[in-house]
């Protein structure tokens, strides 16, 4: 045992996981950051974690959730978001322009949000900001004022206010991706072909086909594939940095990735819903199911685990888009709100179905849900990983304690999910950020409002390695 040193907290016997290795280590905590990995700590006049029997991964960063303040408290908010993403490992979250009144396409309107978020996570967070018609004026604006990049759709959000959030056609997208070029940040976009879209839709509801296998059939892989495909060839024109969020399908991941082979700087992510979930589910749960893209069949969600191995995703992010209950149901499928609320279950989801069951390496899920969310995203060195001189986000995970998820297990705001009900082979035990406790299974929350505003330093353009 090494000799005393002052710490904080010291984390005893747990397996850390980093993007290399797997092995029974010690964390020295100081002052937020992990100050000393060793094999035995001596922990003396330190507060004591005993981590026995527990894996500690990197805190998971959430680059993709909608917790819709200001304006749509009534669906989600800050701390009850937070507290969900904390209650499944998450020590940081990027939190998107829509589902907000107004939505953060000024910077009026960054600095509501960023004044809604003060003093009430128990996650760090950045915001994006948005691409839409009419305010390509205030991108250089949002992205002096510290925006984490932007956000902008190739279909329609669904959002039926006029001064809701609008999908930009492509002369906003081109000149707009233009201009973000400028600024040195990124584009993060919705990838679906609105005419395709909307002609399918149109050929459904006219022939009275409401039902979930109609609403899949209306948003197919072509049409995210040819979303994909404008947008790369806007990309290579305009220099703009890209990243495809929530993508569903094989077609579009290679398409994404020969690109970013032939020189584009282009991430992609995917959602743990396209990788645990089906469109025979969707027929089955109906609304609380239903996302846009759809989810997609079997041999497609193989094709997705295959290439996720193989490294072709960047990173697996939540896409939370939660709502009142009662906007999930009835049996439109076009009408219903669109959009899965899994802010808690990502980890879990990932270590379950992944680690356990397809024997996905946990170097490759910790790149995967925080390193590289980190590197891409101006986050590392500080966070992201298991490292000296890092923020101590982590989180502890059982992962042999089997429990089924109900709804009275989940601290979002409104407690539905399509994973209610599901059998996991793991669960979350302790949250920490930056040293402090946020989450623990035997006394919940702590530490409401410890989460702060991260600083963006962008990296150079992501290397491909397979």
């Amino acid at each position: 045992m090494k000799s005393a040193t002052s710490y904080d907290l010291v984390i005893t016997g747990g397996t850390i996981v980093t993007e290399i290795a797997v092995e029974r280590k010690d964390i020295g905590i100081r002052n937020g950051l992990i100050a000393e990995i060793a094999d035995n700590i001596d922990p003396s006049g330190a507060q004591i974690i005993d981590a026995h029997g527990l894996t500690v991964m990197p805190g998971v960063i959430d680059t993709h959730v909608h917790f819709n303040e200001p304006g749509l408290e009534s669906w989600e908010g800050f701390q009850t978001g937070s507290a969900g993403l904390a209650a499944g490992g998450g020590t940081c979250f990027l939190d998107m322009p829509l589902n907000a009144v107004p939505p953060t396409i000024t910077v009026r309107a960054l600095q509501q949000k960023r004044d809604r978020a003060a003093g009430k996570t128990y996650a760090d967070y950045g915001f994006w900001g948005g691409l839409m018609p009419g305010y390509l004026q205030e991108l250089p604006l949002l992205a002096d004022a510290g925006v984490i990049g932007f956000k902008a759709f190739m279909s329609s959000p669904g959002d039926k206010d006029k001064d809701g959030f609008r999908r930009s056609d492509d002369e906003t997208l081109r000149e707009g991706m233009r201009m973000i070029a400028e600024t040195g940040k990124l584009l993060a976009l919705h990838a679906e072909h609105e005419p395709t879209i909307a002609r399918l839709t149109r050929e459904a509801r006219s022939l009275g086909r409401f039902d979930p296998e109609s609403y899949t059939a209306s948003r197919p892989i072509e049409a995210e594939v040819e979303a994909v495909e404008t947008a790369l060839r806007y990309a290579a024109e305009s220099g703009c940095r890209l990243h495809f969020v929530h993508i569903s399908s094989d077609s579009a991941a290679k398409r994404i990735r020969e690109a970013r082979l032939a020189g584009v700087d282009v991430t992609l992510e995917t959602c743990p819903h396209y990788l645990c979930l089906t469109d025979d589910d969707f027929a089955v749960m109906g609304a609380v199911a239903k996302c846009a893209p759809p989810l997609r069949d079997a041999d497609e969600q193989r094709k997705l685990w295959d290439r996720l191995q193989r490294g072709w995703f960047d990173f697996v992010s939540s896409d939370h888009s939660p709502c009142p209950a009662g906007m999930k149901t009835g049996d439109d499928m076009f009408e219903t709100w669109g959009g899965i609320a899994g802010v808690q279950s990502t980890l879990e989801l990932m270590l379950d179905e992944g680690y356990l069951k397809r024997g996905v390496p946990l170097p490759l899920l910790a790149r995967l849900l925080s390193g590289a969310p980190a590197e891409r995203f101006g986050l590392d060195p500080v966070k992201g990983r298991i490292a000296v001189n890092c923020d101590a986000d982590l989180a502890l995970v059982d992962l042999n304690a089997p429990y089924t998820l109900k709804a009275s297990d989940l601290y979002q705001k409104h407690r539905h999910s399509p994973y209610i009900g599901r059998s996991f082979g793991c669960k979350v035990k302790m949250t920490l950020l930056r040293g402090r406790l946020t989450y623990s299974e035997a006394s919940p929350f702590a530490n409401q409002g410890a989460g702060r505003e991260v600083s963006i330093v962008y990296p150079e353009a992501m290397n491909v390695s397979n």
